[in-house]
């Protein structure tokens, strides 16, 4: 078959700076932002003309950093515990293929004269930090909207976990809240699923006995998200600095 290179419109600088943790799929942790940096293009500030006035976009992408250099025929799906396979294409695993992402963001602005190249604002993400944008198009419902769709193993619907914080976490966001002013929100909705990969959820749910005092972190913008399990609900005990490397 015909083989075809491609080079990204733009990078896209996220709040999730490590794979732990981003969200699953797209619009579930709303909090989310990120900002499409594209390249200084002239061709490319025009191509963006009358984007804001849509309220979503799809974004295709490169799964940059999956960490496999061959695709994966059959995968273990988080939504079914890890214990059960499908095949690859019948999932959204980055191991496929060509590992080629699609994600449906809500669009918040567009900066065509900002300086280096365009800038587009967008929430809900769910991709690492510096994933390379191969394209976008707006979000058309009538298109788009699927309302009787199926959506086969993965039909159920998803759990949350309740989400509480020690008043020294508090304290250590609001004084934070000045670089990240949706910390908190970002924070609880990102914990409310789970992120944890699904041997730990499988082998200590939040409420086994062995889970309480179990204690995890997890990497957010700039900041380390300490919390543990307390009373079958994740407690964050502490927002700190990640150390500059």
């Amino acid at each position: 078959m015909q083989k075809f290179e491609f080079e990204p419109i733009g990078i896209i600088t996220s709040c999730f700076k490590e794979k732990f943790g981003i969200p699953r799929q797209p619009g579930l942790v709303q909090a989310s932002k990120g900002v499409i940096k594209l390249r200084d293009d002239p061709d490319l500030r025009t191509a963006i003309k009358s984007l804001e006035s849509f309220s979503h976009l799809w974004l295709i992408f490169v799964f940059h950093d999956h960490g496999g250099n061959k695709w994966k025929p059959s995968i273990r799906p988080p939504r079914l515990g890890g214990k059960l396979k499908v095949g690859s294409l019948a999932s959204r695993s980055p191991h496929r293929p060509n590992p080629i992402g699609l994600s449906a963001v809500t669009l918040e602005r567009v900066d065509v004269d900002a300086p280096g190249g365009a800038e587009i604002h967008v929430a809900g993400l769910d991709l690492l930090d510096g994933t390379p944008i191969l394209d976008l198009k707006p979000y058309i419902p009538y298109a788009d909207s699927i309302p009787d769709a199926k959506a086969g193993w993965a039909e159920d619907p998803i759990t949350r976990a309740v989400v509480e914080f020690t008043p020294q976490a508090i304290a250590a966001i609001e004084d934070r809240a000045r670089g990240y002013a949706n910390l908190k929100l970002l924070i609880i909705q990102m914990l409310e699923l789970d992120p944890r990969p699904a041997f730990q959820q499988r082998n200590l749910p939040l409420d086994h006995v062995d889970a309480q005092g179990c204690l995890f972190g997890i990497k957010l913008l700039d900041y380390d998200v300490k919390y543990e399990i307390r009373d079958q609900k994740f407690l964050v005990l502490d927002v700190v600095d990640v150390p500059p490397t």
